[in-house]
């Protein structure tokens, strides 16, 4: 990857110069047999879509904190892309009532409500549906995004140094989180091209830098699995043959 890249979003346009049509994540859920792959320029795609969403519709600016109660999950990793697009704080599992804005999964609504700012439900359905019944006092993500604009620049340009992710109570700004990422590929062995299988959760610092930040600076991509528990050990040896897995997590 490009030793000047300095935010995610920078990774993730080098990623894109590099290979659009690589996968980058590929999701599954073993509680619904789920399974979704993203080339880099889906991806990127979605990412665009979901900045314009964050900076357009919801009119967040630079600083504001966003509270992300999701869980680990494409669409998660396309909002902590998108967040460091328009330099919004990702808040993982933030408190909404602190919160500018929250992004909520079904099974933390109440919770979000909290939030005095807007607010984003995701159904986390599979393909990325909607919600049979939008919940009160939400955005429904699968109904707002696709009309969004396929191309993203921030009115601001985003400062490196400025804050980008608080996860369990440590803070990093995007340089520093890119300068970690870059630091545990390394320990981990990964690189270019690098199949990375992930069943941990995004609600710590590892979790996340397995299962998003670590591949993308290292050039590789992801096979992220919710609810991986309930997956035989037979299963997941075939998986990690399928999708040509080298490392997990």
């Amino acid at each position: 990857m490009n030793a000047n890249d300095r935010t995610p979003a920078d990774l993730l346009r080098s990623a894109l110069a590099a290979d659009p049509g690589r996968p980058l994540v590929t999701f599954y859920d073993d509680a619904t047999g789920e399974r979704v792959e993203l080339s880099v320029a889906t991806f990127a795609n979605w990412v665009a879509k979901t900045a314009n969403l964050l900076q357009g519709d919801l009119g967040a600016e630079p600083g504001d904190r966003l509270a992300l109660l999701l869980p680990a999950h494409w669409q998660t990793a396309v909002w902590l892309l998108a967040c460091a697009s328009v330099g919004v704080v990702a808040e993982v599992g933030g408190d909404p009532a602190d919160a500018d804005l929250v992004v909520s999964g079904p099974d933390s609504l109440e919770e979000a409500r909290a939030c005095s700012g807007e607010r984003v439900a995701l159904a986390l359905r599979p393909l990325g549906g909607r919600f049979p019944q939008p919940p009160a006092g939400f955005a429904d993500y699968a109904v707002e995004v696709p009309g969004q604009g396929d191309r993203f620049a921030p009115f601001v340009p985003v400062d490196a140094d400025g804050e980008g992710l608080a996860v369990e109570g440590a803070e990093f700004s995007y340089a520093e989180l890119v300068d970690q990422a870059r630091q545990d590929a390394g320990k981990l062995g990964f690189g270019p091209g690098s199949r990375v299988l992930s069943g941990l959760g995004y609600d710590t610092w590892e979790g996340l830098s397995a299962g998003l930040y670590a591949p993308l600076a290292a050039g590789g991509s992801v096979v992220l699995c919710r609810n991986l528990d309930r997956l035989g050990a037979d299963a997941l040896a075939q998986r990690i043959e399928s999708e040509r897995v080298t490392h997990t997590v």
